[in-house]
Formats: C-alpha cells, sequence, structure tokens
C-alpha cells in the first residue's frame, strides 16, 4: 500500500507514515516480538512493524480503520475507552501508542510490556493548544506526566517539546521493562539501530 505525503502543516497527515520516533526505536523490540499498536487507526505502525518480522495486534474502536490494519496483523475491535482492557493479563514483547491518550488506560498500557519488553508512547503535550488540536487539557500530557507513568520501566529516552513541520508540542518515551533474570551483565539497550 503506498501511502501520499503529507502536505506541510497538516497534522493529520502527517499520520499516514510511521512517526520517526517509532522509528527510531524499533530496534529494541525483540527479533518477532509480539507486539500491541493501541488506538492503531489504519495501520501505519503495524505495517512498519510486520515488515521488520514482528507479529503485530492492532486495537482501535473504528471497524473502518481496522479494514486496512487487518492487512498488517490481528486486529481488536473495542472501546477501550468505554469498555473493558481487551488485553487483561496478557504482555506483549512491545507496545506503541502515537497521538492518543486516554489517562485511565495508562497504567494497563504500562502493565501490557513483557519483561525485557519496550513501551514507545508518543502524543501531544501542553502547549499543543497554541497551535492547533487537540487543545482539550484532556488530551494533553501534563510536564512530565509520562514519566510518571512509565515509572516502573527503564527509561531509554525521554523528549518533551516542540516539533516545527507539522508544529505541535509532544511528550514521548522509549522504556523497557528490565527483564526477570537480567543476569551478570546488564542489558545493552543501543540508542541507535546498530549495522
Amino acid at each position: 500500500m503506498l501511502l501520499s505525503a503529507p502536505s506541510p502543516g497538516d497534522a493529520h497527515a502527517a499520520l499516514a507514515a510511521p512517526s520517526p520516533w517509532v522509528q527510531r526505536w524499533t530496534h529494541l523490540v525483540p527479533p518477532g516480538g509480539r507486539v500491541l499498536d493501541v488506538a492503531c487507526g489504519s495501520g501505519r505502525h503495524m505495517r512498519w512493524l510486520a515488515q521488520r518480522g514482528h507479529a503485530v495486534t492492532g486495537v482501535d474502536r473504528s471497524a473502518d480503520a481496522l479494514a486496512s490494519a487487518g492487512a498488517f496483523g490481528q486486529t481488536v475491535l473495542a472501546d477501550i475507552e468505554n469498555g473493558p482492557w481487551p488485553f487483561a493479563g496478557q504482555e506483549f514483547d512491545a507496545v506503541v501508542v502515537t497521538n492518543y491518550l486516554w489517562r485511565a488506560r495508562l497504567p494497563d498500557v504500562v502493565q501490557a510490556v513483557a519483561p525485557g519488553g519496550l513501551l514507545i508512547y508518543e502524543t501531544f503535550a501542553r502547549g499543543n493548544e497554541s497551535v492547533g488540536k487537540p487543545s482539550r487539557p484532556d488530551f494533553l500530557l501534563a510536564p512530565g506526566e509520562l514519566l510518571n507513568a512509565c515509572s516502573g520501566l527503564r527509561v531509554v529516552a525521554y523528549e518533551d517539546g516542540f516539533l516545527d513541520d507539522p508544529q505541535r508540542y509532544v511528550q514521548r518515551i522509549a522504556a523497557v521493562r528490565p527483564p526477570k533474570n537480567p543476569g551478570e551483565t546488564p542489558p545493552r539497550y543501543p540508542l541507535a539501530a546498530q549495522g
């Protein structure tokens, strides 16, 4: 499937391509790992991860969006804001969330990261109301909020600031759950993809 390039300044058009933040940290997903894409939409990150050999599950409340996403992995139709968390008791080698915030589900999202697994999260932050939507505080992270939500994980990278094209304020994190048996040598989390 070929996606068109976004026009400058169009935040929603930019959603067609995988997030550079997700692309940057995908190398930390264990090879062949099970990945959960929360609020996956039409599957831009599912496609990216499936192309790298991962078994991907996407969840969204839009049946229309999931019709496209299903080409890249398993999909689950669920309204995670008004219904139960459909992955209770399940763990994934990676959990990806972009441009989505429902605070009541943050603990479930973090809990879904398996030992040795990775959380990649990127969404809008306070300040975004000055440049566009979303502008409601309900959908904008407070300073340090994403760090606090990930307090049980080891943070590999965190950013909280302004991006110019398209203009938006974001918080984003890449964090790992320590493995159950780390061994004598500490785990290595390369800050760039190798080779």
